[in-house]
């Protein structure tokens, strides 16, 4: 099977995203598409120039609708320059519209496969794709707060002098400001983190903060952020092409609360299995729960 995936929206993310696949041989084929074509194809070019130093047989092609009809997943990455926002809601009528313009374009080329949008607010979003695409539940799910997981790591492997691949646990929520560390399940070498030593006294709402904020700390002095939401849309790639049944923090849909939003999910070769039980504490079921109540009040303004 040729591994073909097509990345809707070439800005920085969609680049690295690109990048990291043909970096790491992730795929066989990739198609780009941008509104503004020349992007699309500039892209093209140096990835394909990128290619040929490393060795990667990665096909490349650019803002050919034609290529949608054999695309195994698409990458959704379109929305507005990066600016100094301080809640990704304030993007959701420009980036609703945004994609809703090339759902017409996938539903002609009859697409049947998987969708991972990372375009934010992330969770509203993919809610939207989901009612417009109309495909089997759990083919589109969202990265949604599989790179605030990866951020909380760092920040507990840094608090104890661990490194990050000792610690265990989910960021939940809204990839936003009302997502939450629930600190009773996140371990440390097994051990809950709570009961570590170095982590007495610890003051778990400004630990939690420095998650939330991680992303607005790189816009702020870079411009941007991509390096990292690559990386997650790659290793979730790499998943569902090898139907690898690994557990992530995406956005999929939660039965009980029914909506989008971040929590731990079996990722596989039809997308989101099925979302994992989390024994969370009443406090993080309400934090939880208040958070669906965010996404769910920003869908309505859109739906």
């Amino acid at each position: 099977m040729s591994r073909h995936v097509s990345i809707i929206g070439c800005g920085h993310v969609g680049a690295d995203v690109a990048f990291s696949l043909a970096s790491q041989n992730l795929a066989d084929h990739i198609s780009l598409f941008d509104k503004k074509e020349e992007k699309a194809f500039s892209e093209m070019l140096e990835l394909k120039d990128m290619s040929s130093l490393i060795h990667s047989h990665v096909r490349f092609d650019c803002n050919d609708e034609s290529q949608l009809a054999t695309t195994d997943i698409i990458v959704v990455a379109v929305g507005p320059k990066a600016t100094e926002k301080t809640d990704r809601l304030n993007e959701v009528f420009e980036t609703s519209q945004a994609v809703a313009q090339w759902v017409p374009k996938i539903k002609a080329a009859h697409f049947d496969g998987v969708v991972i949008n990372i375009t934010n607010p992330c969770d509203v979003i993919t809610a939207h794709l989901a009612k417009l695409l109309a495909l089997p539940q759990g083919r589109v799910f969202g990265t949604g707060t599989s790179l605030d997981s990866a951020r909380m790591r760092r920040v507990v492997a840094d608090t104890l002098g661990v490194a990050t691949a000792s610690v265990d646990g989910y960021v939940m929520g809204e990839h936003g400001e009302s997502q939450f560390v629930p600190w009773s399940t996140i371990r440390v070498g097994g051990i809950p983190f709570t009961q570590w030593p170095a982590a007495s006294g610890v003051d778990l709402m400004a630990l939690e903060q420095q998650v939330r904020h991680g992303g607005w700390d790189i816009l702020a002095g870079k411009g941007w952020t991509s390096f990292g939401i690559a990386s997650a849309t790659a290793r979730l790639v790499d998943a569902v092409f090898s139907d690898a049944h690994s557990v992530f923090a995406v956005s999929a849909f939660d039965e009980t609360l029914q909506t989008q939003i971040g929590q731990p999910a079996i990722i596989a070769a039809q997308g989101v299995v099925q979302p994992v039980p989390v024994e969370l504490t009443d406090q993080e079921r309400q934090r939880f729960a208040d958070s669906a109540a965010v996404i769910k009040k920003a869908f309505a303004s859109i739906a």
